[in-house]
């Protein structure tokens, strides 16, 4: 295992970490780190991504400066001005991260853990011949609550999915052979509370999926959304407004940056109790990451939920286009589930933001400021063309020493 980090200290601190990790498990695993991306590239087999540029300081005004126009973000990484933000951001980063891959290790698998996925995972596959996978954890956490309200285990469920990251479907399911919306249905009307959820601590009570947004839209779409309603709420214009006390009547929290950095902070000092005390041990993690590489790597196949160009698995969305379905994850390769025939309903809740994606890819490369001005009027969160204007230029000026490709703007607004 090589680690590659901009931080140096984090980057050593995860290697003493993993270095007992493995010793706990017997392993005979070894860990190398570098600051240097092609030596840590070179001869890789995986390469998995978790990047955030500039940190929790920009996603701090990625969340403020919308806040001036009225516009509030129950997350603020995907969709939503911040989504484009931070999109502007991150693509030029995995342009190149890709342009290094194809250099250092060609036939690697990049599995990209990093928001905003679907944008992200686009530019992957349009400036680069690397096999890229979009992975997320949404689908099994809503699995995990159907899992304790009907008594279930994992292997109990078939289902139909289909959508983009942070906005996917169960348009079909089947729970040990019953159909499982209706069984939803049914507890819906028995009126039984959602099960809680095993504690994570408080850090993680804001995240505290309640599921009254996700319930309200399954009625109006007699499809299951399978992300949390955080997440749900960024991508329609109604979640999010004075009407619903701001996503409050759903129990849609904001995303304050405070308790970011308390998550931040408890991450740390895990590590470092960790570092110095006995190791507390391994439990098995929800990500599906591990699955794959071992599938993968030794001849297997696993069947998760990821995000792939569409080769045809969505019919009725644009080819090439970033979506999220089931496949099969070989040594061969990806093979995505045919999802077949969308309801309308639903597809029209997918279409748009499937172009704005694309649109936001292009206007992240390029620099262009119309594109990414038409990007910015698109979104669900931004009501009119004047505050879309004035919000991207407050965006592009507070970020612009990480905006590079938007540098002859930046020149000409100070001329």
């Amino acid at each position: 295992v090589v680690l590659h980090d901009i931080n140096p200290q984090a980057m050593q601190d995860i290697e003493q970490y993993g270095r007992k990790a493995f010793a706990s498990t017997g392993s005979d695993w070894t860990i190398e780190t570098t600051t240097d991306l092609d030596r840590a590239l070179h001869g890789a087999e995986f390469v998995v991504v978790t990047i955030t540029t500039g940190g929790l300081e920009t996603m701090q005004l990625d969340l403020e400066i919308p806040e001036k126009y009225g516009i509030y973000q129950s997350v603020g990484d995907t969709v939503g001005p911040g989504g484009l933000s931070r999109a502007l951001r991150n693509v030029p980063v995995m342009a190149n991260l890709a342009q290094a891959m194809e250099r250092n290790c060609p036939d690697a698998w990049m599995l990209n853990l990093t928001n905003p996925m679907t944008v992200l995972t686009r530019v992957v596959s349009m400036t680069s011949n690397i096999k890229v996978v979009g992975l997320c954890h949404e689908l099994f956490g809503v699995r995990g609550a159907l899992m304790r309200i009907f008594g279930v285990n994992v292997e109990d469920f078939q289902y139909r999915v289909v959508g983009v990251n942070h906005l996917i479907w169960i348009l079909d399911m089947t729970i040990r052979g019953q159909d499982g919306l209706q069984m939803v249905r049914d507890w819906m009307a028995s009126g039984q509370q959602l099960p809680t959820a095993p504690n994570r601590g408080d850090w993680h009570e804001p995240f505290r999926d309640n599921w009254k947004l996700k319930l309200a839209m399954f009625e109006l779409y007699d499809a299951l959304p399978a992300a949390g309603d955080r997440h749900l709420a960024e991508f329609f214009p109604y979640w999010l407004t004075p009407a619903t006390d701001y996503g409050a009547e759903y129990g849609v929290g904001l995303t304050k940056i405070p308790h970011r950095r308390q998550q931040v902070a408890s991450a740390r000092e895990a590590v470092r109790e960790a570092l110095e005390g006995e190791f507390p041990g391994l439990s098995r993690s929800h990500e599906a990451t591990a699955d794959i590489v071992s599938a993968v790597a030794n001849g297997r196949s696993v069947r998760t939920i990821v995000n792939l160009p569409n080769t045809g698995q969505v019919d009725e969305l644009p080819r090439g286009a970033v979506v999220e379905t089931l496949a099969e994850m070989t040594s061969a390769g990806a093979f995505p589930h045919a999802v077949g025939k969308i309801p309308l309903g639903v597809l029209s809740t997918l279409q748009p933001h499937v172009v704005n994606q694309e649109l936001i890819v292009q206007a992240s490369l390029t620099g262009d400021y119309k594109l990414a001005l038409q990007a910015m009027v698109n979104d669900p969160l931004v009501h009119d063309q004047k505050t879309a204007r004035a919000l991207l230029d407050d965006l592009l000026e507070a970020h612009a020493h990480l905006l590079p490709q938007f540098k002859k703007r930046a020149v000409a607004r100070a001329a």
